[in-house]
């Protein structure tokens, strides 16, 4: 049998020796172990040297005029500006985009003079993180300034300001924002994007604890972008980071998580999405949500379920499904601490009245199909037409819950009622209370006269004139100066 062939052993070059002083040799020549033949070598292209590996198809708002002009601006003196972020993302799966972002090599005091000697209005929105606003035919265009990141708190970057697009996107969030394209739409992507875009990844740039750390909102972030871009299974390094991150997200300003989560909730299927946070977040978000059947019912009524005017996907009455929003009380949720949640995620008054008519579960005021039109019409009169709407789809999506194969018999019943609710437009109330001075009525006589007039009205259709309203009236407070 042959014996094995050993390598050779290095010959060592004693550390004593004194190399030759002149002329030194060449390095010889890497060979391959086998054949003896040179090796090829090349040297690898740096990321930041990558050239366009896309193409943007036409969208309306890369050649649109003023888009033109702000890019002409920017690099009337030999800068240079690409367009970042979301609108190239969106343009590649075919979505419309509303914000226009652009980043530029030219720090924001030079932008701003070059968009005012092309006569563009320049709004200085944010120079301390070098971002300008340009203002064209009613158009807003976020410019910002390259940027590389110093230093990061989990709440707010430290950022430098340099010329370098592949050193602004490393400081991205997800491979699929940090894309960028040119003025004639060619894409740059440092860290293949568009890959995980087509296939639904919803992946950090580098590593998931790395970027978190560096601003712990992006924990919602990443739900939210995989609400809308991703595709499961979803990436279990993500997941294990936000997991082990959670606790950050109680050092954010609660304005900032209420809008990324209200932004989930308008996502096609954000059932599914809090699902996965479950375990991870969501219990440090939403104390108490338990079942989200009543969200998943609701989401399809909204999407597919129904198709009639003025009903459209909601996240504030999507949170209020996942919350629990059920008449006569929960469906195994914890109690919910209301005026916390409002305090804590800084909802505007209107938000906070409106969750809070939707959360009143021990009310009696939730529209039914059994109810009659009467007591419909004194329903909506109460309560408005967007409450009493918000709640027969809460209602009828628990219902459906309860009930999974509910007859069509009654499932036609949802549907007229939510008809009903949405053409109600009734005419002015034809009295005052100066009708009711003028008969003599004095102090709190002169509302609850004026509410029982109204009452008997709504009752008989408020479709009645002023003179029989006049006639319940007499009626009414002839009975009261009677008993009184």
């Amino acid at each position: 049998m042959a014996s094995r062939r050993e390598p050779p052993t290095p010959r060592l070059v004693p550390l004593t020796s004194t190399p030759r002083l002149g002329r030194s040799r060449p390095a010889p020549e890497p060979r391959g172990p086998r054949s003896g033949r040179p090796i090829m070598t090349a040297r690898l292209p740096r990321l930041e040297d990558r050239p366009p590996v896309g193409q943007l198809g036409p969208e309306p708002w890369l050649s649109a005029p003023a888009t033109r002009a702000v890019l002409a601006a920017l690099t009337a003196e030999g800068g240079q500006a690409r367009f970042v972020g979301g609108c190239v993302r969106d343009a590649l799966v075919h979505r419309p985009s509303n914000d226009i972002d652009i980043a530029t090599t030219e720090p924001p005091p030079r932008v701003m003079a070059l968009l005012e000697q092309a006569g563009i209005a320049a709004l200085p929105t944010g120079l301390a993180h070098g971002t300008v606003t340009a203002r064209v035919d009613g158009r807003s265009f976020e410019i910002t300034t390259l940027r590389r990141d110093v230093a990061c708190d989990g709440r707010h970057a430290h950022v430098a300001f340099c010329t370098s697009f592949y050193e602004d996107a490393k400081r991205r969030d997800f491979t699929i924002n940090a894309l960028s394209a040119d003025a004639e739409g060619r894409v740059y992507d440092y860290f293949d994007g568009i890959a995980d875009l087509a296939a639904g990844r919803v992946r950090f740039v580098g590593r998931a604890q790395d970027r978190l750390q560096e601003d712990f909102l992006r924990i919602m972030r990443y739900f939210r972008f995989h609400a809308w871009y991703g595709l499961p299974p979803a990436d279990e390094e993500a997941l294990a980071a936000c997991a082990s991150l959670a606790p950050g997200l109680d050092t954010l300003a609660g304005e900032r998580v209420r809008v990324e989560m209200l932004r989930l909730l308008a996502a096609p299927d954000p059932a599914g999405v809090l699902a996965l946070m479950q375990g991870r977040v969501l219990e440090r978000l939403l104390p108490g949500v338990v079942d989200l059947a009543p969200l998943r019912v609701l989401v399809m009524l909204e999407t597919r379920g129904l198709v009639v005017p003025g009903i459209a996907p909601d996240p504030l009455r999507r949170l209020a499904a996942a919350l629990g929003a059920v008449p006569g009380g929960g469906t195994g949720h914890t109690p919910l601490d209301l005026p916390m949640l409002i305090e804590r995620y800084r909802f505007s008054r209107s938000e906070a009245r409106r969750l809070a008519a939707l959360l009143d579960l021990e009310s009696e005021h939730w529209p039914d199909p059994d109810r009659d039109s009467g007591s419909l019409r004194l329903l909506l009169d109460a309560l408005g037409r967007e409450v009493c709407r918000d709640r027969a789809l809460l209602a009828w999506a628990a219902e459906r819950v309860r009930v999974p194969f509910a007859r069509s018999q009654r499932s036609q019943g949802w549907l007229r009622l939510l008809e009903d609710i949405l053409k109600w437009d009734p005419p002015p109330f034809p009295l005052s209370g100066r009708d009711v001075l003028a008969r003599g009525g004095q102090g709190p006589e002169v509302g609850r006269l004026l509410r029982e007039v109204r009452r008997l009205w709504l009752l008989d259709g408020a479709v009645g004139g002023r003179d029989e309203a006049l006639t319940w009236l007499e009626a009414l407070g002839a009975r009261a100066d009677e008993e009184g």
